[in-house]
């Protein structure tokens, strides 16, 4: 019997042993994106085709994900920021060079969202989402039409909006309001642009993140600075929203997939990055998600319906005086700073 025993506990003790093994060998990717920004039930079907598991984190702002890689000590294999965050990564050299050979889907980018400013050959990002800023409002209880920033000073519509909680955003709507250029390194220009937020604050009911739908829905909020694809989420369930782009210009974006510099699983991201940009997989985070696709291939499963709308595909003339962000080097010290006077006002 003891014979018998030691048999069945070496047997139990190899399969634990070996059980071990396998999930330790398991490759772990670790995704750092910005909350809900895409649809979470793709992760299963990675694994399934590649068996390589999904470790999943979210940040509010660029300026969070830039900090935490930029202190090292984090382990993330992919990152999706925006256009000046990925120009400033580059120029610090905290991205890793992607392999475009290893992304054949890459082939369904549309031509158009290639060779950009911020990442002018293509080494080190790959398009993943575009959209605007712009204002949404509900029908009902704001008398149209909204076409310019000016509304956002208007004393008739006090603590009925809220701002972007985000620093550049918040910023540029004060700066395009008085036609200055969002990118500016004027500091007289930023100056009057700060003094325009301190007079627009009293009117400001908050400055929000991802739970302004919330309160747009709720009517805690009649009006709202948001970027496109919240507006597209909630005027596709509430048809009596509309999205406005000022006539003044706003920022067009671009958000794309990067590598952050010492990546531990490069090659994984590189399957990653392929897989999101298959035309079924960028339908299903579009159609989650709401915001516009860079991909050819999505394009073909996209509602015609949404063709031309403010929200999601606008037309070209819409967006004359828009603008993409640059990074502002050493000068977003000043960006700073007028963010934290703001605040403390």
């Amino acid at each position: 019997m003891k014979k018998i025993f030691a048999v069945v506990l070496l047997v139990v003790l190899m399969a634990s042993l070996f059980t071990g093994c396998s999930n330790s060998d398991q490759v772990v990717l670790n995704v750092y994106n910005w909350g809900d920004y895409i649809d979470e039930d793709i992760f299963q079907q990675f694994e399934e085709e590649t068996g390589i598991k999904i470790n999943y984190e979210t940040y509010a702002t660029n300026e969070e994900m830039y900090t935490k890689i930029n202190k090292g000590g984090t382990q993330y294999d992919i990152a999706i920021p925006s256009e000046y965050m990925i120009e400033k990564m580059i120029k610090e050299d905290l991205l890793e060079p992607i392999d475009l050979t290893k992304i054949p889907n890459y082939a369904n980018i549309d031509d158009q969202f290639k060779n950009l400013s911020f990442d002018p050959n293509n080494q080190y990002s790959v398009p993943y989402f575009w959209g605007t800023v712009g204002i949404i409002y509900n029908t009902n209880l704001i008398d149209g039409p909204i076409d310019s920033w000016d509304v956002l000073w208007d004393e008739q519509y006090a603590r009925q909006f809220t701002m972007v909680d985000s620093q550049r955003d918040s910023i540029m709507v004060a700066l395009k309001k008085l036609g200055y250029s969002m990118n500016t390194k004027n500091l007289d220009e930023l100056e009057e642009a700060k003094q325009a937020l301190i007079e627009q604050k009293p009117l400001v009911l908050a400055y929000v993140g991802d739970n302004v739908k919330d309160m747009l829905i709720s009517e805690e909020a009649s009006m709202a600075v948001v970027w496109s694809g919240e507006a597209s989420a909630v005027i596709q369930e509430y048809d009596y929203f509309e999205y406005a782009l000022p006539k003044e210009g706003s920022n067009m974006w671009f958000d794309n997939i990067v590598i952050p510099k010492g990546a531990k699983n490069i090659d994984a991201a590189h399957q990653f990055i392929d897989f999101l940009s298959r035309g079924d997989i960028g339908f299903l985070n579009a159609d989650y998600v709401g915001y516009a696709t860079c991909n050819i291939e999505t394009m073909k499963l996209i509602d015609p319906a949404l063709i031309g709308t403010t929200y999601a595909y606008p037309d070209k003339n819409l967006l004359e005086n828009f603008e993409i962000f640059q990074d502002p080097g050493d000068f977003i010290v000043e960006y700073d700073r007028i963010w934290t006077e703001l605040k403390a006002k």
